[in-house]
């Protein structure tokens, strides 16, 4: 078989076909948009006000089920559109990664430690209370902490890649784009802590991008938190090279075509959704495969 008789090539010569969105990143998508635009035009924002994050409502309510709604909920028009294209640029990547069952915790996770990181910063006094009543502060809302989980974790996995901005409209490499919004988010803070006014007006919500941000790096440097891979690899001796065990050697004559199928089903699977989307056990597979190869 040719390599453009293969199915992963479109209807022109060379012409590598787009794989699909992954299942959750849709879903995601379509939960964001469709929230939105039904609670702006029919509901009159009372998702938003039954769903959005406060410390006070959150905590002292025991509106636990806010760490997880604020995420969906959004104040603006540009607001969720600018998440979604986040979502929609970056989920892929970290869906293929984590594959579809932990991303979603993933993602999710990420979105919490957003809202636990701003509240850590209200009780700690470093953030300022705005609202009416003691304890409360202007609610949050938004996807914004898992898309930096998202970015740090792209970041993580492919930092020399190329990533195009719309505002600003430079091109980046995913590490420093993942620096530059750390360094924002931060910088707000700060800017809040020290000056504020206007210009630093939502240090709550980048409180939340940072926490996103932190527990994403954290959950792609140890990624058997979310149990992929093991924490430590256990080398495992084959027989022939136990002590007092005379080695035994055969010719390899035979075709183990199970394998054989499964490696160029790895294949074709970096050709259609790239290298970042292989398991640990996908890896191992092409890593056992080469090894097998080199073998005298």
């Amino acid at each position: 078989m040719g390599a453009f008789d293969r199915d992963y090539f479109g209807g022109d010569r060379g012409q590598v076909a787009k794989p699909p969105m992954p299942p959750v990143t849709k879903t995601l998508l379509i939960a964001n948009l469709a929230i939105y635009f039904v609670d702006m035009l029919f509901l009159r924002q009372a998702i938003v006000s039954w769903g959005c994050f406060t410390v006070h409502s959150a905590f002292n309510e025991w509106r636990l089920w806010e760490l997880v709604t604020f995420q969906f909920l959004h104040g603006s028009v540009g607001h969720v559109v600018f998440n979604s294209i986040g979502l929609y640029f970056f989920g892929p990547w970290m869906e293929r990664w984590w594959g579809s069952r932990r991303f979603t915790a993933f993602y999710l996770l990420c979105g919490a430690a957003g809202a636990l990181f701003y509240t850590l910063l209200t009780l700690l006094g470093i953030l300022q209370e705005r609202g009416a009543l003691p304890g409360v502060l202007i609610p949050l809302v938004g996807a914004s902490a898992g898309i930096y989980g998202l970015i740090v974790g792209v970041a993580f996995i492919q930092p020399k890649a190329t990533v195009h901005l719309l505002i600003p409209p430079v091109s980046l490499t995913m590490r420093n784009a993942a620096l530059l919004f750390i360094g924002l988010a931060v910088a707000v803070i700060v800017g809040d802590i020290l000056v504020g006014g206007a210009w630093f007006k939502n240090s709550g919500g980048e409180a939340g991008h940072l926490g996103g941000a932190i527990l994403g790096f954290f959950l792609m440097k140890y990624p058997f938190l979310l149990r992929k891979g093991s924490r430590s690899r256990k080398i495992i001796r084959p027989p022939e090279f136990r002590r007092n065990a005379a080695p035994k050697l055969r010719p390899r004559s035979e075709v183990d075509l199970k394998a054989a199928n499964e490696v160029d089903r790895v294949l074709d699977k970096i050709s259609r959704e790239g290298l970042q989307s292989l398991t640990e056990d996908e890896r191992k597979t092409l890593h056992e495969a080469a090894r097998a190869y080199d073998e005298p």
